[in-house]
């Protein structure tokens, strides 16, 4: 069930919303818990055996893990179990068939060959692996408690909001408000349906008008491919993926708020960074911390010396790669970004200049290397991120050709270049907590403009069906 489906805006959500207003106090995340996983199961079916089974045994592990329970060496075996069973889930139902396959390719290399692992992968094993880590994790850290009330559990790993596509919420940012019986108020309510709104209103104007463009650039042929329609997809994808994403982000804060729940912000306005490094605290900012705390740190983060920082970026960069999908391009785009953080640590490329044409130079250098990686990230195989980025090197003045100049109608080339504008924006104006929370004319302004405009028009885009799943509903 996708956040910008009918079922979904006119049923779903005033249904729970309804409930929970009308639900005595102390069953609210009761309430939460049963329709997080009714929305679940309506798009995963029998994936939602594999999320229960791993709740439970997780559950069941968060109480053992708690200091004084077990000697030093049964919690730290009982850690090691229990993350391996959410890992080994993941690796199975989400890199089998991307393992067999490679295995077979390279048994025929020699003649043989072997059998290619089908498996349907299962919706949202990405996000919810990382809630289960980041729980059993930090109760073993003695950061936080486990929690006793089962749906207080369910709630936070399968919260609806969350649960497909992020933000990845660490147990220790959710955990106080986890056993509080909240008096739900519409007051949160008042203040999440704006920032809901213009979530949609990212997805459906501008994300979605521009899936079309982008899917005809990148499905040209290597032969028909030209400089312009290279640079046109690349364009095309970086602003698709980001107002898809944040767009996504936004729903699901608006959507968490709306529930009496504060999810972590997940983009910072990412295409303003003057440096690769400042991009990934900007972009994906939720995956960005769990890598930090459970790999990067872990590994020794940057306290041992530069080899090791350079191979701990190594690592979680790798894995930042293959956490996104079973490709080599997610890989080779895991291993462009990480080699660019270290050539920034090796040569001390810090924050923004003070010269205002050093800043402008450095924010444009940036942004040129975020296209190229976000090639690396959509091509559908190596070989067409190849094509693509070399025919971005020569300029040929042929045009774009018949499928692509019929994609490229003009309402969809003025939304390119307004979604582009996001580019050249202030870095310190981050649109979603400035329209949740703030009070200033400005933030008055957007919502007013999101609401009047924004929302009513989305919602004429999505009653005619021109809504598409969101590009993270993959991972």
């Amino acid at each position: 069930m996708s956040f910008a489906s009918p079922l979904f805006l006119w049923y779903f959500v005033p249904v729970v919303l309804v409930a929970l207003l009308a639900t005595p106090r102390g069953w609210r995340n009761g309430v939460a818990a049963v329709s997080s996983l009714l929305f679940y199961a309506a798009g995963a079916g029998v994936g939602t055996l594999l999320l229960l089974s791993l709740m439970a045994i997780n559950y069941s592990a968060g109480f053992l893990l708690e200091k004084d329970r077990l000697t030093a060496a049964d919690r730290r075996a009982l850690l090691i179990g229990t993350v391996g069973v959410d890992l080994g889930c993941l690796v199975v139902f989400k890199y089998a068939g991307f393992a067999t396959a490679q295995v077979d390719a390279v048994a025929r290399l020699f003649g043989g060959g072997v059998e290619v692992v089908q498996i349907a992968q299962v919706i949202g094993i990405s996000f919810f692996t990382f809630h289960h880590i980041s729980y059993v994790v930090d109760i073993y850290r003695g950061e936080r408690t486990a929690l006793r009330d089962p749906m207080s559990f369910i709630a936070y790993i399968a919260m609806f909001p969350q649960l497909i596509a992020g933000p990845i919420v660490r147990y220790r940012e959710i955990a106080d408000q986890l056993p509080q019986p909240r008096q739900h108020r519409l007051d949160d309510i008042a203040a999440g349906f704006p920032r809901f709104a213009l979530g949609l209103s990212k997805k459906a104007i501008i994300a979605d008008s521009l899936g079309p463009l982008v899917t005809a650039c990148f499905d040209t042929s290597t032969q028909n491919m030209t400089f312009a329609i290279a640079w046109l997809g690349a364009i095309g994808y970086t602003m698709q993926l980001y107002y898809d994403f944040s767009g996504y982000s936004d729903m699901a804060i608006g959507l968490g708020r709306m529930l009496g729940f504060r999810l972590p912000e997940n983009f910072a306005r990412p295409y303003s960074s003057v440096t690769i490094t400042e991009f990934w605290r900007r972009w994906h900012m939720s995956l960005s911390r769990w890598f930090r705390d459970y790999v990067y740190i872990p590994l020794g983060g940057n306290r041992h010396g530069v080899n090791k920082t350079y191979r701990n970026l190594f690592i979680v960069f790798v894995l930042t790669g293959f956490w996104h999908g079973a490709n080599w391009t997610f890989l080779v785009w895991g291993l462009f970004h990480g080699a660019l953080l270290i050539v920034e640590r090796g040569y001390q490329i810090g924050a923004a200049p003070a010269a205002q044409w050093a800043r402008i130079t450095r924010r444009a250098g940036t942004m040129l290397l975020v296209v190229v990686g976000w090639v690396l990230f959509r091509a559908n195989n190596i070989d067409q991120a190849g094509t693509i980025l070399g025919h971005m090197l020569l300029p040929d003045f042929v045009g774009v050709g018949d499928v692509v100049g019929q994609a490229l109608t003009h309402q969809r080339l003025l939304i390119l270049l307004l979604a582009t504008t996001i580019v050249f924006l202030p870095a310190d104006q981050v649109t979603g907590p400035l329209l949740e929370s703030s009070r200033s004319r400005t933030a008055f302004g957007l919502r007013l403009a999101v609401m009047v405009f924004g929302l009513p028009y989305a919602a004429i885009l999505l009653a005619s069906g021109t809504f598409s799943p969101f590009l993270y509903y993959q991972f």
